[in-house]
């Protein structure tokens, strides 16, 4: 299963964002990223957040699980980085000290069951990032420019291709924070917050 990515729509808020607010908002992932640590980056689409954290993060390792050699290999990072195709449920454990979501959860078929995976894959101290489209819990809070388009987008993109999937939960692009945070509970994480945020994305850190 691909979660491909618009990395024209994707790409830049990672080039923005990534480095300089989202992990910097997750406690303690920085400074792991610094000193060297395992990075699984699923539904990574093209490679543009695996590439952004690769070289920001000398030395660290990463993995990305869809499809994006090349491009690493231009951003001179392609020693650092290894892709998979990969099952967003049986992608390869390593121990990894960051499982890192960006814009595809709500795409997911079974994200309750990616993120039981998840869970299996991280390090004892490991943190799951999660990046989604940003929404209101109730509807009518919704109702502005950018919750308009990311209904239309989840109406004719996301939440079809959910409903095409194994279990078909169907979350779309307008789950909020508190139909996200059920999910990532049944995963079985028992702490959960929202570490950032932009007028597009919310960035959740969980941990077990």
């Amino acid at each position: 299963m691909s979660f491909l990515r618009n990395e024209r729509f994707s790409g830049p808020r990672c080039n923005a964002n990534l480095v300089q607010n989202w992990i910097p908002a997750l406690d303690g992932v920085e400074t792991k990223l610094k000193s060297g640590a395992k990075v699984a980056d699923v539904g990574c689409g093209h490679g543009a957040s695996t590439i952004v954290m690769a070289q920001a993060y000398q030395k660290s390792q990463l993995f990305g699980f869809d499809r994006a050699t090349t491009l690493a290999r231009e951003a001179g990072v392609g020693d650092r980085i290894t892709f998979e195709q990969a099952l967003a449920k049986d992608f390869s454990a390593r121990g990894y000290d960051l499982g890192a979501f960006f814009d595809c959860l709500h795409d997911m078929g079974d994200p309750v069951g990616a993120g039981r995976h998840v869970k299996q894959t991280l390090a004892q101290d490991g943190v799951w990032m999660i990046v989604e489209p940003f929404a209101h819990d109730n509807l009518k809070d919704n109702l502005n420019p950018v919750g308009r388009v990311f209904y239309c987008a989840s109406t004719f993109i996301c939440t079809p291709a959910s409903l095409s999937q194994e279990v078909a939960l169907g979350l779309g692009a307008q789950a909020g924070e508190r139909r996200l945070r059920q999910v990532v509970t049944e995963a079985g994480f028992t702490r959960f917050r929202r570490a950032a945020e932009t007028p597009f994305n919310m960035i959740f850190e969980a941990r077990a």
